[in-house]
């Protein structure tokens, strides 16, 4: 019995014994430590001159949308298939890149896409520039731009295409061509064409800016004179569905920037509805 119980105390001090002794960490690897591989590569090739990928339509919706108001201009989205204009393009990129379009699309700078403030999303529309003759049907997926004097913002690689992403802006040609498809990959016409010499011979080519147009030529000319200390100001009278208007315009300018100028000062005598418009 006495032995028994020797025993049973003698284990239970070598278990206290045990459980006594600190443990022993755990091996550690303290040699060299090889560098974290590289992901493979990927070569990236660029396409040919006049190509270039255009958005795919996932996500996006066919949208008009409700008249609206910016910075005191109000625009009215609706179906134009008529549609042709000349003014001053511009282009976006990285401020934008990943932001959703106004139709819900994926913005991409290095796809070609553009934005009108009132034609239908998705359309394509023909963008020439003026300046070199380059043309090329481009989807149109948002909305802007609101820079008084611009009629069209190019995605920087549609910018790029058109040659004038290192000017930033550039006269051209806006035609309404159709509605874009919605499904994914369906074919995009997206080849730059470069148009004759000729033909852009006839193109308008000075730089105005159209501070209003009345029916009543009293108001056309209160207005020009008001504006007279701005620069050269003309009254033009066109005949527009049957009806005479009287244009009130600045200008020639040859520069953009010149026509931005007087633009502002424009506005800032309350004109809010000028715009830029290129003519002979």
């Amino acid at each position: 019995m006495w032995g028994r119980g020797l025993l049973l105390v003698a284990i239970c001090a070598i278990l206290a014994a045990c459980a006594a002794q600190p443990k022993k960490p755990a091996p550690t690897y303290t040699g060299p430590v090889a560098a974290p591989s590289r992901p493979q590569e990927t070569v990236t090739t660029t396409p040919p001159w006049g190509e270039a990928p255009t958005p795919s339509g996932k996500g996006g919706i066919y949208k008009v949308g409700n008249p609206y108001v910016i910075n005191g201009v109000t625009y009215v989205p609706r179906e134009d298939p008529n549609y042709s204009e000349t003014g001053i393009a511009s282009w976006y990129g990285p401020q934008f890149h990943g932001a959703r379009t106004a139709n819900g699309e994926i913005f991409d700078m290095e796809l070609v896409s553009a934005a009108h403030r009132t034609l239908p999303m998705p359309s394509l529309v023909r963008v020439t520039n003026l300046e070199n003759g380059r043309s090329m049907v481009v989807r149109l997926n948002d909305r802007g731009p609101y820079a008084r004097g611009r009629i069209i913002d190019m995605s920087k690689r549609a910018a790029e295409l058109l040659g004038f992403h290192g000017a930033g802006t550039a006269k051209v040609r806006v035609e309404y061509v159709g509605r874009a498809p919605l499904e994914e990959g369906a074919p995009v016409q997206v080849a730059v064409k470069q148009e004759a010499a000729k033909t852009l011979a006839a193109e308008p080519k000075g730089i105005y800016v159209q501070a209003g147009a009345f029916g009543n030529p009293v108001n056309a000319n209160r207005l020009k004179d008001r504006l007279r200390a701005i620069g050269p100001t003309e009254v033009r009278n066109v005949l527009v569905n049957g009806a005479t208007f009287y244009r009130v315009r600045l200008g020639p300018f040859a520069q953009v920037e010149d026509a931005d100028l007087a633009m502002a000062q424009v506005v800032g005598l309350g004109e809010v509805n000028a715009l830029i418009v290129i003519e002979k």
